[in-house]
């Protein structure tokens, strides 16, 4: 066997440490660490682990202002996905919730249905790597103006993916938003989430350790696919975007689900030390990870891997990002007992190598040492910048708003807009119901049973990107309230987050400006909530000069929230349950429109600053709600977001088929109170009997209610002032459910 020689000076030229993605500093730091010139194996896992993608090498310094802790935090970032208390299950065993958030949002632009669908896949594998049995999934998507030439093709494969992949995988997919916006047309966002469920006792962690212990690779075979995949998505698109197609993978969800049996399966036993699955950067993250969380090294027989294509190099191999894929380190003389099974369920299963003490990733292939790096540097050393930002602009308040002509017609031309139409034509095409656990989707939170038992995990995922541009620390704060808002609503402890942070170019400094910005509202939000990120993902480079100009998304930090209801049977939706029952908004109200839909969509208008988010009053109001849907007084709740009152109420009346007779008068003018999007704010019905203790404890807890209306048979009417406006249900049923249709054509039949 023969050592690496240094690499000829003419092997590593400038241009293919530029196609690497390093910089020449951060190409010197790997002189540095090695103290020669790498070879082309190595600098290729220096360059996918040095990769923004992998590294954070943009936000890692400000991701530390995000609390983490909490008595019920079981582990925080740093691991697969975040795991949380959720207290007892079946015959009394404590359980846990394990979450995150990924995205795969470049992947998706390039190839819709394969990115959307190994989106999917890879955050499966993040949760059931820790011993989790995934329960459901939820996904943020994000896509450009719907009359855009490109943007059909993209909804269909995007949706398409998600669908084919999840339903397939025999995982729920129960909740989920989308949003519409020019500044998508270059760069899709696609955010995927999973939830799982395992005993508290039997929670798996990565950390190699054991020296001589075996390594072993298990799930499918390593092809050439998703070469380069974490460096694309860590670069902004060019022109060349469709070129950079064999940097997506394949995935394949029926092999998913024996992968997630079989793990699952010797998760029972006691034969696994640690494990991770093989995402972004493939082998390389997976084996790096796993040696220095654990302090150890590693040899790896590359002849070994299990590979569906002839003459692979080394290189290719270990940045593969193949699908299905895990690794795994074992206790001493249990190959034969592990092999056993994953060869039952029909996967591969191979020892690739041994845990070492040398601190080291050493490589073998065909009997030479083709990489010899010390693991250190690659997961320590990482690069880590403070990147100049400017804060972004305050935006002027509003002038000149006009009063609306008819609130009734407005509502109506507002339910047909692409934000707020119904996305039945999306979510019917997901399988919600399998493992008949799903309890409720299409309200304001997912619930899911907590399998055996009487109680429910609630489930939301939320952002407002264009708040987020006008003001990020304002948008951050409201992206994280809004989930804790709709977890709320439904009659739920929120518990925690994981999020998925999407921006543009972060070298430029108005983008790393809104990045700050974000990051300290979020925080705050988090603080004053007591509301933990246990997990998350960043995605940077999101802009493409494919659209001409180089044009940015719009800040975009999704949210992903988990609670805990431990009665289902007090859990409420946000549809009316019968007629007569009295309406009442209870919160603080403004009258807030600016950045409101209501301006963008009826006046053409995007100005004014977001609506702001007061925490203390968020909090208050928020508890006091969660508090009487508990103790039985509040028979439907919908919290006010996008469209203002107007459109929550109509959310409201065509869920139940039930209509309102808006007759109180309201403390603002009319498009103020309607259309206004006032946080912290929520719609509810109360039952008659209660409405006496349901004003008291108002009262008592300093949360204003204001009555609305009543609800009524199959129309909302307001009644105002010199005239009444009204709309028929039919009517805004039509608009509402006709958005997804007309634009998908002939499409639509697939759903």
């Amino acid at each position: 066997m023969t050592q690496t020689a240094t690499a000829p000076a003419s092997v590593i030229t400038p241009e293919i440490v530029a196609e690497h993605g390093l910089s020449r500093q951060e190409y010197d730091r790997v002189l540095h660490a090695l103290g020669r010139e790498p070879n082309l194996v190595e600098l290729g896992i220096f360059s996918v682990m040095w990769s923004e993608h992998c590294s954070y090498k943009s936000s890692r310094l400000h991701l530390k202002k995000l609390p983490t802790e909490a008595p019920w935090v079981i582990c925080g970032p740093g691991e697969n996905a975040g795991v949380i208390d959720i207290g007892t299950g079946e015959g009394g065993k404590k359980l846990a919730a394990i979450f995150k958030m990924e995205s795969h949002n470049h992947p998706s632009y390039i190839e819709p249905y394969q990115g959307a669908a190994t989106g999917v896949g890879g955050i499966l594998r993040d949760v059931f790597t820790m011993g989790a049995r995934p329960v459901a999934n939820l996904n943020a998507l994000r896509f450009g103006r719907p009359d855009h030439p490109k943007m059909k093709h993209l909804i269909s494969g995007v949706v398409h993916g998600i669908s084919g992949y999840g339903n397939c995988v025999g995982v729920p997919t129960v909740g989920g938003e989308v949003n519409f916006h020019k500044a998508y047309d270059g760069n899709i966002l696609v955010n995927a989430m999973t939830v799982g469920v395992a005993e508290q006792d039997k929670i798996f962690y990565s950390a190699a350790s054991g020296v001589g212990n075996p390594i072993v690779y298990v799930g499918s075979k390593t092809g050439r696919d998703g070469i380069h995949g974490a460096t694309m998505a860590s670069a902004d698109f060019g022109e060349d975007a469709e070129e950079k197609r064999p940097t997506v993978q394949v995935g394949d969800p029926f092999t998913e689900k024996l992968l997630i049996e079989a793990c699952l399966e010797l998760m029972a036993s006691d034969a696994i030390v640690a494990i991770q699955d093989m995402g972004a950067a493939g082998l390389t993250s997976s084996s790096v990870e796993m040696a220095s969380k654990g302090g150890v090294g590693l040899h790896l027989k590359m002849d070994d891997v299990p590979q569906r294509e002839t003459g692979m190099t080394a290189y290719e191999m270990m940045l593969s990002e193949s699908q299905e894929r895990m690794l795994m380190v074992l206790k001493p003389g249990r190959e034969d007992f592990a092999a056993a099974i994953f060869h039952k369920w029909e996967l591969d299963f191979a020892v690739i190598g041994t845990v070492t003490d040398t601190g080291r990733m050493v490589l073998e292939h065909h009997g030479e040492i083709v990489c010899d790096i010390p693991l250190a540097p690659l997961a320590d050393d990482a690069p880590l910048y403070d990147r100049p930002h400017v804060p972004t602009p305050k935006q002027a308040d509003l002038t000149n708003v006009p009063e609306t002509k008819d609130v009734a017609a407005d509502l109506k031309t507002l339910m047909g807009t692409p934000d707020i139409a119904s996305r039945r034509w999306i979510w019917e095409q997901y399988d919600s119901q399998v493992g008949a656990d799903t309890v409720q989707t299409g309200g304001d939170a997912a619930l899911v049973r907590i399998h055996g038992t009487n109680r429910a995990l609630a489930m939301s995922t939320d952002c407002t990107p264009r708040y987020c541009y006008a003001d990020p620390v304002e948008g951050g704060k409201q992206a994280v309230a809004e989930t804790w808002r709709n977890i709320s609503a439904v009659g739920a402890t929120p518990l925690a987050i994981t999020n998925c942070l999407n921006f543009a170019n972060p070298q430029r400094p108005e983008i790393m400006g809104q990045i700050v910005g974000c990051l300290d509202g979020m925080a705050q939000a988090c603080i004053a909530l007591d509301y933990p990120i246990v997990s998350g993902n960043v995605s940077l480079y999101n802009e493409s000069k494919a659209t001409g100009g180089g044009s940015a998304i719009l800040p975009t930090p999704a949210i992903g929230g988990v609670g805990v209801i431990e009665d289902l049977g007090k859990a409420v939706g946000i549809g009316f349950k019968r007629t007569g029952d009295i309406v009442l908004a209870v919160g603080e109200r403004a009258g807030h429109l600016g950045q409101s839909v209501w301006l963008r969509e009826i006046l053409g208008r995007e100005e004014g600053p977001p609506p702001p988010v007061d925490l203390r009053a968020e909090k208050r109001t928020g508890d006091f709600i969660r508090g009487a849907i508990n103790a039985g007084w509040i028979t439907a709740c919908h919290d006010v977001s996008d469209g203002g009152m107007a459109v929550t109420l109509a959310e409201m009346a065509l869920k139940s088929n039930i209509g309102v007779l808006v007759s109180e008068e309201q403390p603002f003018g009319v498009a103020e109170s309607f259309f206004g999007e006032d946080q912290g704010l929520y719609l509810v019905t109360v039952c008659d009997t209660c409405l006496a203790d349901f004003l008291d404890a108002a009262g008592r807890a300093d949360v204003p209610v204001d009555p609305v209306g009543r609800t009524i048979k199959d129309r909302i009417v307001f009644e105002l002032e010199g005239s009444d406006h009204q709309v028929t249900l039919a009517e805004l049923r039509e608009v509402h459910e006709g958005f997804f249709p007309n634009l998908m054509g002939a499409d639509a039949a697939l759903a």
